[in-house]
């Protein structure tokens, strides 16, 4: 058999390769558009997700945030709470101080219940004495035995005695790890406070405050409430000091009060003897020497007359100067009498109700001779509203004699005297004056001038004669009308003797009332 060739047709695939080309370009540009767009999409969603992802990170450090603050708020609220519960309690422990006088009070006012306010368990207030001990004086939660041993070796610490002089606190949340182990050691306490009692005289104890282990730190409140309180507890152990001292001052000052009153009353009841004494003498001398100056004055005036022979005249200008001064004698034993009689009550002054006016009137016109002997004036000033008054007319005579005497003495010629008469209605007294224009009297006589037998030393009293006494006598007789005298100067410008004489006057009061 016969192989048989058949002819082969050469077939031309370029044009379909460039449409199939053309259309896997454009189906390539498509997937490509398509694949930009998906990523543009992909980076739009991707940057949403970044975005919110932060705001949700924000959003998660803000409520971080907020619940730390809330955190730190409640924590600060209790802090604040417990300040103001310690502070009210320190506020109501000062106000129970305030009213403690002892120290050991004091002390015992610092409770268990008010430790315990203050977020503490355990206390020790301690006192130091003056060589530089400690004792313990209001403890709780703690054993006296091992107390003892503590403030022992304490007191043996002299940096740390030094320190709590300066004023420093110790705390277990401020004070070195060394201190702090030294402490804890000692009052076997985790947490604690330890401050100085001080006072104006310096360290005079100190308190201890804590709690054991497990129990929350001591914070800086905790110190400022503990340091009010030992602020408070120093205060007042000085104020019972200071009240101590008072005390004790009171009672030697009334001790000795009471022995100067005592000495006083001797010597009052001395002074009262010897008065008396003087007074009986002075009375009975003066009775003595009545009856033989009575005896020289008459047989003198006797004499004098010539009933018993003529009496040449040189005699009798001698008997007329005894004459003379029996009677100066006579007036001074008469001042003597009066005044040891006043003194002693044995003059009842007969006291009357009546106008001072016609009395005073009359002591003008008694006077007026000495008066116009040296040309002097008098004027009277008595208030026409001036009330009766209860005394004794012829002793207050006496007083207005004495005192216009002494101002016509030390008056200089054309002088002026003027008596004035004042009624005190609020005083229920009349207040009566004599004053003068005359040479006034020196302060260091002044306090003098009622004394007996004083006189003041000036030129006219050494050219005058005088007993002393009719000041001392005027003094008696006010006294014994209830009233007071004195006297008031100036050297040169006058003086004025005042003296007052008390009144009852109803009417006048009840119309004041009204």
């Amino acid at each position: 058999m016969k192989d048989i060739a058949y002819p082969v047709t050469q077939m031309d695939f370029t044009p379909v390769l460039g449409v199939i080309c053309v259309l896997l370009l454009i189906g390539l540009g498509i997937v490509l558009y398509w694949l930009i767009g998906k990523s543009e999409e992909l980076r739009e969603l991707k940057a949403a997700y970044d975005k919110i992802m932060g705001s949700f990170n924000e959003l998660d450090e803000q409520a971080k945030l907020i619940v730390k603050t809330d955190l730190e708020l409640n924590k600060a609220q209790e802090e604040l709470d417990r300040r103001l519960k310690g502070l009210n309690t320190l506020q109501n422990l000062a106000r129970n101080m305030r009213t403690s006088l002892d120290e050991n009070e004091a002390f015992q006012r610092i409770n268990p219940q008010l430790i315990a306010e203050l977020g503490f368990s355990r206390m020790l207030a301690v006192s130091m004495t003056e060589d530089g001990k400690f004792i313990a004086r209001a403890a709780i939660d703690f054993n006296p035995g091992k107390t003892d041993a503590a403030l022992s070796k304490i007191a043996g610490n002299g940096d740390l005695v030094n320190a709590l002089k300066n004023g420093m606190v110790f705390s277990s949340l401020s004070s070195s790890q060394k201190t702090r182990s030294v402490i804890v050691s000692l009052f076997e306490t985790e947490h604690f406070i330890l401050a100085p009692l001080l006072t104006q005289k310096g360290l005079t104890g100190f308190m201890f405050t804590g709690n054991r282990y497990n129990a929350p730190a001591v914070t800086e409140g905790d110190e400022e409430l503990i340091g009010i309180l030992t602020s408070q507890l120093a205060q007042t152990i000085e104020n019972t000091h200071l009240f101590e001292q008072v005390y004790r001052s009171t009672q030697m000052l009334e001790t000795k009060v009471n022995e100067r009153t005592k000495e006083l009353s001797l010597a009052l009841k001395d002074v009262e003897e010897i008065s008396k004494k003087k007074t009986e003498f002075i009375s009975a001398v003066s009775h003595e020497l009545r009856t033989p100056l009575t005896s020289i004055k008459g047989y003198a005036s006797l004499l004098i007359t010539g009933k018993i022979g003529v009496i040449p005249d040189a005699v009798k200008e001698r008997l007329i100067k005894i004459n003379t001064h029996s009677d100066n004698l006579v007036k001074l034993i008469n001042d003597l009498l009066d005044i040891a009689r006043i003194e002693s009550g044995r003059v009842e002054m007969k006291t009357v109700p009546q106008p001072i006016q016609p009395m005073v009137n009359n002591i003008a016109d008694l006077l007026t001779p000495q008066l116009l002997s040296k040309s002097l004036t008098l004027r009277v000033q008595i208030q026409a509203d001036a009330p009766e008054v209860e005394f004794d007319a012829s002793q207050v005579e006496r007083v207005f004699i004495n005192l216009i005497s002494n101002a016509i003495k030390f008056t200089p010629p054309q002088g002026t005297i003027t008596i004035n008469v004042i009624p005190q209605w609020n005083k229920n007294i009349l207040l009566c004056e004599v004053a003068d224009t005359g040479v006034g009297i020196k302060k260091d006589d002044l306090m003098r001038v009622f004394d007996e037998f004083y006189r003041v030393d000036n030129e006219i009293n050494m050219n005058v004669k005088g007993t002393g006494l009719g000041l001392a006598l005027a003094k008696n007789i006010v006294e014994a009308h209830g009233g007071k005298i004195w006297v008031s100067s100036e050297v040169g410008a006058g003086t004025t003797f005042h003296f007052t004489l008390p009144f009852k006057h109803p009417a006048r009061d009840t119309l004041k009332t009204v």
